[in-house]
């Protein structure tokens, strides 16, 4: 059996408690999982705040394939393959716009389709008369994405129309969403701020892995802490911390702070860091947003709100949440050894300025390419595409806290520096791998 088979090699890459290199440097394997795990999982495609008007568009690719999302007249978030039925050239070439019109037309032929993707008109129309092209895939317009899904304003797609429905997908998982929009009195959230996109050479698993990896920030970040640790003992803060100092600094915690921080897997390769508690725990609250959400969500979930500001909230396999300071990480790969990772902020709606200073200042301090600790996060994440490459050890190390038991409870809770927020995405990357019928 062809699916027995694959089943096989998979399990051969990915052990209990380690991976085989070939996951992050095969290209085969790349190929295959732009089929096999990215056409058939729900991945995050953007935000409606995107596209606020009728007309509006952003573009992107997702397995491989490039897509539009777009609003259409009657205010729907529309998402289709950015390809005109004709002659298959894309009809969509800027990153984002507004159309000048209520139509769209393909520069090529000037064929046309409504904002909903049905088609309007084509030159020589008559040339088809008598032919088959009514009833092809051709004259059926814009193709939609497999299966659309927006939820509180975040836009996630399945490209295959066949598949797991979403709610069963995501889970308990999607609560992160909802803690994060209810940081807003209104329940809204806006993109703001530009995206900052930074591409590295390295397999994008590394960079998923290293999302919820607690242990690194102690040693990888320790000059970045240090440095901005002797600033502050130079400027004797006292109870006056600057932002840029109340985000850096807790980065200098020890290995007992993420420890007890906790963890959480899901189904599907979902987790959580940082159930507990995380670095972002000590942000000062301000007596009037407080009193504003009690208003809009009651003193229960405020208190809920507040207190829960996870490390890190991964929605495999593309989006990262961080609750606390509003912002997110998407993660696009590209090649096996080059990954586009976006990192986009929220203005909290009807909350406090202080709230989206915040986003902005965090990602340009941890996020942008250039910042002191992102700097020490890229270097890394190269050297090890780098080292997968020595024959010393084909494997990779996933031992840290291993229990024989953890397989068979698809959620469970785990400490803040437990290996297995890392092994539950590789176990995910096996099930998405080999799930095609079986075959003769």
């Amino acid at each position: 059996m062809r699916h027995s088979k694959k089943l096989g090699h998979m399990q051969h890459l990915v052990k209990e408690d380690c991976v085989h290199r070939d996951v992050y440097l095969d290209e085969a394997l790349f190929a295959q999982e732009q089929q096999e795990l990215f056409a058939n999982a729900w991945t995050y495609l953007g935000h409606d705040s995107q596209i606020p008007a009728t007309g509006d568009f952003f573009t992107l690719d997702v397995a491989g394939q490039p897509f539009v999302a777009l609003r259409d007249q009657e205010g729907q978030v529309r998402v289709f393959h950015n390809r005109c039925p004709h002659r298959g050239a894309k009809l969509f070439a800027a990153e984002s716009g507004r159309l000048d019109g209520r139509f769209i037309r393909c520069a090529y032929h000037s064929w046309s389709f409504r904002l909903n993707g049905a088609p309007i008109s084509m030159p020589l129309k008559e040339g088809y008369e008598g032919t088959n092209m009514a009833c092809s895939p051709a004259g059926e317009g814009m193709k939609p994405i497999g299966a659309l899904q927006v939820y509180r304003g975040f836009i996630f797609g399945r490209v295959n129309p066949q598949g797991m429905d979403f709610r069963d997908y995501f889970g308990d998982v999607l609560s992160s969403i909802d803690l994060m929009v209810d940081r807003s009195p209104k329940g809204e959230l806006q993109i703001e701020g530009g995206v900052l996109r930074n591409t590295i050479a390295c397999n994008w698993k590394l960079y998923l892995e290293n999302i919820n990896d607690s242990v690194h920030p102690v040693s990888t970040h320790e000059s970045a802490v240090r440095a901005a640790q002797s600033v502050a003992d130079d400027w004797n803060l006292g109870t006056n911390v600057p932002m840029a100092f109340e985000q850096i600094l807790p980065f200098g915690q020890r290995y007992d702070f993420f420890k007890e921080m906790g963890g959480q897997v899901f189904p599907h390769g979902h987790s959580i860091s940082g159930t507990k508690f995380s670095i972002h725990s000590g942000y000062g609250v301000m007596p009037e947003y407080v009193s504003a959400l009690q208003a809009a969500h009651g003193e229960a979930r405020t208190k809920e709100i507040l207190e829960r500001s996870p490390q890190n909230t991964v929605l495999y396999p593309s989006l990262a949440l961080k609750g606390s300071p509003q912002t997110i990480r998407v993660i696009r790969p590209v090649a096996v050894n080059r990954t586009v990772i976006e990192s986009w902020n929220f203005r909290t709606v009807d909350g406090p300025e202080l709230l989206l200073d915040r986003a902005l200042t965090y990602s340009r301090l941890v996020y942008s390419p250039m910042s002191v600790v992102a700097h020490d996060d890229v270097h890394l994440f190269e050297m090890q595409q780098q080292g997968l490459r020595s024959n010393a050890n084909e494997w990779i190390s996933l031992h840290r806290e291993y229990e024989a038991s953890e397989t068979a409870e698809p959620t469970r809770m785990c400490s803040g520096t437990s290996e297995l927020l890392l092994r539950n995405f590789h176990r995910a990357w096996v099930t998405f791998m080999t799930s095609e019928s079986q075959e003769a």
